[in-house]
């Protein structure tokens, strides 16, 4: 039924409606901006839209628009006026209601009469009859701004509602919350939202759907059409996607309302339970990609993102990608610990400590001291050359290449991908604030800032938090020494004969429930802290985030293996004369095979129980809580309602989820780099649970969870920094390790120095025959202080213990001190050839590839020609065809 509408026009559609060109250069008037059946309704929603944005519910009503049309029509109509009046329950169970006012049927196609006062009275306007209908009216005074009154003849369409709004049925007993609910509904209806209700037994839903003048709006401020057309052929609509509608809504929802609430405080007041965009169209994605046994198949990263929005499609992109790329990490590490085996009774370290059956070793604990056969270690040295053996330092030389490689081949693929999406010079910044433009036009730009005294005390307290982190690896510190002493005691046979194993085992544990409760705090802390700084925007506060949350993280994961590879054992003293705890327990010692034993050992129980446990939990959570909410609910008979039901069940999603999916990897992508050294089977064990990953992120994403909103991007963000800093603290990591923590440089040291291949001598000895001997410190047992009477110390006279001390006044050899040089030369030879390569492979291998590089430029060249062909023909920009698919593309100002 046709419908006459009154709205204001801007000064560009003056000229457009005239056909005069507003420029020479030929820019885009509004009306090519807009669809020929909506470029006048534009600026009559801004004008609407700038009333009811400010903070005051009692400012002055618009005096054109819809916003004010309704409310008079409400006031004129004394049914529509009873309809919103009628009591706060919303009806029986299962029935819906569907309109924009409260409570009421479908809003009537009757026409509306309007009116626009001017200074010499009130002009009344009666409604256009039959076609559609054109008028422009002009102020008495002159005003060079016209009145314009369109009367369209539409047909409506079955509606789709993007979003679903959730509310307890016992909130409808409260007054006051179904007032915040009305007013809620009614702020989104003066921004152009349509609603409908529906309800069950338990809960209200609120679908909402928006008027494709929002979307009409984001196209005009984003979005620009290619190519010359004749002057007055008008443009056709671009179709909005899907996940375009549902991120510029999730925003509106966000926002603040006339009376200053949000949907975040008005869920805290219990007037709304949740709200979620609704799940439609994902079968194809249930089919090809959210199923187990399509591990191993291509992931469709265009249909994740013409689904989930450019940031999910992205995550996934560089997710398999990571798992590509681990695949020859993994085999060059399972091959350096493969050929550990032909060590195993091959080496003349492993021969000398397996026939040393009259070295005694000196006692470790403080209970029940008694001296240990150094061949009772043979079975642990021969399994310490599986990964401290001589390809140790290739191997890690390789992994840092590997790392820079990694992350330039990502860049690369990146390129092409946001080519493909032609979101090259998309602008996140322009994005936001058109957003806020939509939301409210009188929208106040909120410039750059920067606090030196915020960020002084954003500083201090994140550098709490990281001692924090460090004092809570000396708790674990304390618990290793007392489960020491507990586990000397105990009547088991077995803790008693293998206290540093079980300490060590039990150590990671803890460490791991650790992590799980630190990563709580860390978190809360983390936003604590943006909050205080106070970031701009979205897409700023996490940014900030990101990097607050990892630093803690870090700490958190590694300051353990950090302790155990450069401090543990390195600051006990010696025999006789220990460091000890409080001054009453001795504090821990390495495994008799040597502390790269006791960093494998922590390294495999934390990344096994990570990829194991914590994926198993990932799935069984969202899994059981779905079926348990299933299982309670009760399907109604509308299919509508029953779908929204549906959705509702699932798992809830919050602003985190797909940032918990990309922190889990960062540190992943932690331990398969920093401490790949002493563990070359990292790579392999990540690569196994990126194939689980993967799946299970997709099936958690289309099956258990509320659909994510879509968020557009260009690349992973700040993500992409935390990468490269991970490849610089692997080179120092891994160089520190094979320095100190290896016994790769005292190996060397002895072969070419002390032992019987010194100054290029042939003998037909190995190299490393009498290593053993040289390693080992002597201590006489008479010098022994503790009063504890040591079993078996009758007929011994001396003992031996891994260090390089006199036998005299056990102060530091002279082969310590030239250890302890070479240590230092050998760390920075290798971090800087490291760094060299890493450089080398970034310089050699380009960011972006030329076929990009040129697809831009011929981009660019072909929109100047156009421009100067525009210019010259008195053209203005041509629309798309109308069979043609969507060419509209972002404007872009940088490449």
């Amino acid at each position: 039924m046709p419908s006459g509408r009154l709205v204001l026009l801007s000064s560009c559609a003056v000229s457009s409606a005239s056909g005069q060109l507003s420029e020479p250069g030929c820019p885009p008037p509004c009306s090519q901006l807009l669809p020929s059946e909506h470029w006048t309704r534009w600026s009559h929603t801004l004008s609407a839209q700038s009333a009811t944005c400010s903070r005051d519910p009692k400012g002055p009503a618009p005096t054109a628009g819809l916003a004010g049309g309704r409310d008079r029509e409400r006031e004129a109509s004394p049914t529509r006026k009873s309809g919103r009046t009628r009591p706060a329950h919303f009806g029986t169970a299962g029935s819906s209601t569907t309109g924009g006012s409260w409570g009421s049927g479908t809003r009537g196609a009757a026409s509306t009469q309007l009116r626009s006062r001017s200074a010499g009275g009130t002009s009344h306007l009666p409604p256009l009859q039959g076609e559609d209908g054109f008028r422009i009216l002009m102020r008495p005074e002159g005003d060079s701004i016209p009145l314009v009154e369109v009367s369209t003849s539409e047909t409506a369409a079955p509606e789709q509602w993007d979003y679903v709004l959730v509310a307890d049925r016992r909130t409808q007993r409260s007054p006051w919350r179904v007032r915040q609910q009305r007013r809620f509904l009614e702020d989104l209806e003066r921004k152009g939202f349509r609603y409908t209700v529906k309800e069950d037994k338990e809960k209200v839903y609120f679908g909402v759907q928006a008027d494709s003048r929002i979307f009409d709006l984001y196209r005009a401020l984003l979005m620009e059409p290619k190519g010359p057309t004749p002057q007055g052929e008008s443009a056709r609509s671009t179709l909005i996607p899907t996940t375009t509608r549902i991120r510029i809504i999730n925003f509106v929802l966000n926002s603040e309302t006339a009376d200053g609430d949000t949907f975040r405080n008005l869920v805290e007041g219990r007037v709304f339970e949740t709200k979620f965009p609704l799940h439609k169209g994902e079968e194809g994605l249930k089919k090809e990609w959210a199923r187990w046994r399509h591990m191993v198949r291509k992931q469709p990263i265009d249909e994740i993102r013409d689904y989930f929005g450019e940031k999910v499609a992205l995550y996934f992109a560089w997710l398999g990608w990571y798992t590509y790329m681990l695949v020859p990490a993994a085999v060059a590490g399972l091959a350096i610990f493969l050929s550990g085996f032909s060590l195993f009774h091959a080496s003349q370290i492993s021969k000398e400590i397996c026939e040393a059956h009259d070295v005694l070793l000196c006692p470790r604990g403080d209970h029940k001291r008694k001296y240990q056969r150094l061949s009772d270690t043979c079975t642990f040295a021969k399994l310490t050359h599986l990964f401290d053996n001589e390809g140790t330092v290739l191997f890690a030389i390789f992994m840092a290449l590997w790392a820079t490689v990694f992350l330039e081949i990502w860049k690369r693929q990146r390129a092409r991908v946001v080519l493909h999406w032609d979101l090259y010079g998309w602008d996140e910044d322009q994005e936001e604030v058109a957003l806020e433009l939509i939301n409210c036009p009188d929208y106040k730009l909120r410039p750059h800032q920067h606090s030196y005294l915020r960020s002084t005390i954003i500083l201090v307290l994140s550098l709490l938090m990281i001692c924090l982190m460090i004092g809570m690896a000396h708790v674990l510190v304390v618990y290793r020494v007392l489960a020491a002493a507990v586990f000397s005691n105990s009547a088991l046979p077995f803790l008693e004969d293998q206290v540093t194993t079980a300490v060590v085992v039990t150590g990671a544990l803890v460490h791991y429930v650790t992590i799980l409760i630190m990563t709580k705090v860390n978190k809360n802390v983390a936003l604590k802290l943006c909050d205080y700084e106070k970031p701009r925007t979205f897409s700023e506060r996490e940014s900030k985030f990101t990097i607050k949350f990892f630093t803690l993280q870090f700490f958190a994961h590694f300051s353990s293996l950090i302790y155990i590879a450069f401090i543990l054992g390195r600051i006990n003293g010696h025999p006789g004369k220990t460091v000890r705890l409080a001054g009453l327990w001795k504090l821990e010692e390495c495994h008799l095979s040597g502390c790269m034993m006791d960093l494998f050992v922590q390294m495999a129980i934390i990344m096994g129980l990570k990829q194991t446990l914590s994926n198993c939990m990932e799935y069984l959570g969202p899994w059981l809580g779905h079926k348990y909410r299933s299982m309670r609910g009760h399907d109604s008979r509308d299919p509508e309602l029953r779908d929204w039901q549906r959705n509702y069940r699932l798992n809830p999603v919050n602003p985190f989820s797909l940032f918990d999916e990309f922190m889990e990897m960062m540190i992943q992508y932690g331990f398969t780099t920093i401490f790949v050294a002493a563990f070359p089977l990292a790579p392999l064990l990540a690569l196994f649970s990126n194939l689980v990953e993967i799946r299970l992120d997709a099936i958690k994403m289309v099956r258990l969870r509320q659909r994510l909103v879509p968020r557009k991007a260009k690349d992973i963000g700040t993500w992409l920094q935390v990468l490269e800093t991970i490849g610089v603290l692997a080179v120092i990591a891994n160089g520190m390790i094979i320095a100190f923590t290896s016994e790769f440089i005292p190996r060397v040291v002895y072969k070419y120095r002390y032992g019987p291949c010194r100054d290029g001598a042939r003998p037909k000895v190995d190299c490393l025959a009498g290593y053993v001997n040289h390693s080992l410190s002597v201590f006489h047992t008479k010098d022994f202080q503790d009063p504890v009477k040591t079993e078996g110390s009758e007929n011994v006279t001396e003992c031996r213990y891994r260090d390089y001390r006199n036998a005299l006044d056990y102060n530091f050899s002279e082969q310590f001190w030239i250890l302890l040089a070479i240590r230092l030369a050998f760390l920075i030879l290798f971090e800087h050839v490291a760094l060299l390569i890493k450089l080398v492979a970034a310089w050699f291998v380009p960011d972006v590839p030329q076929s990009v590089k040129n697809k831009v430029l011929e981009e660019k060249y072909r929109g100047l020609q156009e421009k100067l062909g525009c210019r010259q023909a008195g053209l203005r920009p041509r629309a798309p065809p109308p069979t043609s698919a969507p060419t509209s593309s972002p404007k872009s100002t940088d490449v």
